[in-house]
């Protein structure tokens, strides 16, 4: 299940600033000439990259769907679909639909602004735990696209027939549905990001980067401090059955030692379900890479919509306007300023933000927009 998103920015915006002024003593003045043009590219990117996303989706459904009038696959993906939770369907097919299938997930690849090499992104699961009844009596399963928006929900039968279901109540009908594998296509994009963010100016960690890079101070105290989560939860939804496991990252920014903006990317593969407790004991902030003991966080979902390269060009157009001041400057704002306004409705990309994270945050922070909370701690990092 997904987190439940923010459906009105404006009621946002006014509290970030207010919560700005109370932990940090300053506000950010958001530099909108430099947001409304990234955000209109970005806007224009996105409807395109939404559009090539849900019609490879489609066309990957209809085909699977016109497949299961063969009774071996019909068996091979029922039996899957049984015993597997995710089913990378591209490498189960074979032949013409295998070909078809390949092509849909370059395609997908290449509107999310993702290397054509990343892998096959296309997945196949059963579109709900009571589904497993009648599909194991051998009703004949329906196949959809996962939508993503709350409207009506298109599914296909092997006659090509399309069939209308209703996205808030599961069908009693076993409904195969065609996604993306969110894993894969996060871990991907946020090597985009940082590749774009350097591009663009704005310095970045590698979030692959096994070790984080270690500064002249840090290397003297033989190791560094970080700040580690212990505990993190996300608060319950009721989002439609169509819709699969969240993929969260998250965007720590704050100041480098040379004064300037810099955006962190840490992705959280664990952090699937709504409403449960997970304790990773994941370092979140890498201290020695910023100039003050105050960073930011703003916590993001993967989706289907997301082309990455152009999200990393919407932040860096707004980031790249931020000087340092000589003390620290709250940068949420800034961060979902730079986010085009379609994000923010029908199924949008943003979580939950956390202002001025200290070095010495040893308690439970809650998010500026109470849709989640963090337990943090301070951890050092001994050198080898």
């Amino acid at each position: 299940m997904r987190p439940r998103h923010l459906r009105r920015r404006g009621a946002l915006a006014a509290a970030a600033t207010t919560l700005a002024v109370l932990c940090a003593g300053q506000t950010l003045a958001a530099p909108r000439a430099a947001a409304a043009p990234a955000q209109a590219a970005a806007r224009e990117a996105r409807t395109s990259t939404a559009s090539e996303v849900h019609t490879a989706q489609d066309a990957a459904a209809r085909a699977i769907a016109g497949a299961l009038t063969d009774p071996a696959w019909r068996a091979r993906v029922r039996q899957a679909a049984l015993t597997s939770d995710e089913i990378p369907v591209t490498a189960l097919a074979d032949g013409a639909l295998r070909a078809a299938l390949a092509a849909a997930d370059r395609r997908i690849a290449a509107a999310k602004g993702l290397a054509p090499d990343v892998g096959p992104l296309l997945r196949l699961r059963l579109g709900d735990p009571s589904m497993r009844g009648a599909l194991t009596a051998g009703t004949a399963p329906w196949v959809a696209a996962a939508t993503s928006d709350d409207g009506p929900v298109t599914a296909y039968d092997s006659a090509g027939r399309t069939h209308t279901l209703d996205a808030r109540k599961a069908p009693a009908r076993p409904v195969y549905v065609v996604d993306i594998d969110g894993s894969r296509a996060l871990a991907a994009g946020l090597d985009v990001l940082h590749e774009e963010l350097a591009r663009q100016g704005v310095r970045s960690a590698d979030p692959a980067a096994t070790e984080p890079a270690q500064t002249r101070a840090s290397a003297a105290a033989a190791g560094f401090w970080t700040t580690r989560i212990s505990a993190v939860s996300l608060s319950d939804d009721q989002e439609p059955w169509i819709k699969g496991d969240a993929e969260i990252y998250t965007l720590v920014t704050g100041f480098g030692h040379d004064g300037k903006v810099r955006v962190d990317p840490v992705d959280m593969p664990y952090l699937d379900n709504d409403g449960t407790v997970y304790r990773p004991r994941q370092i979140l902030v890498n201290w020695s890479s910023y100039k003050y003991s105050l960073a930011d966080a703003v916590m993001m979902e993967e989706d289907g919509s997301t082309n990455y390269r152009d999200l990393a060009k919407a932040i860096a157009a707004v980031l790249l306007t931020v000087t340092d001041q000589g003390a620290y400057i709250p940068l949420v704002n800034a961060v979902l300023d730079a986010i085009p306004d379609d994000w923010w409705t029908d199924d949008p990309d943003y979580v939950d933000s956390w202002y001025t994270l200290a070095r010495t945050d040893d308690a439970t922070r809650y998010g500026a927009r109470g849709n989640g909370w963090m337990t943090l701690e301070p951890y050092f990092v001994q050198e080898l």
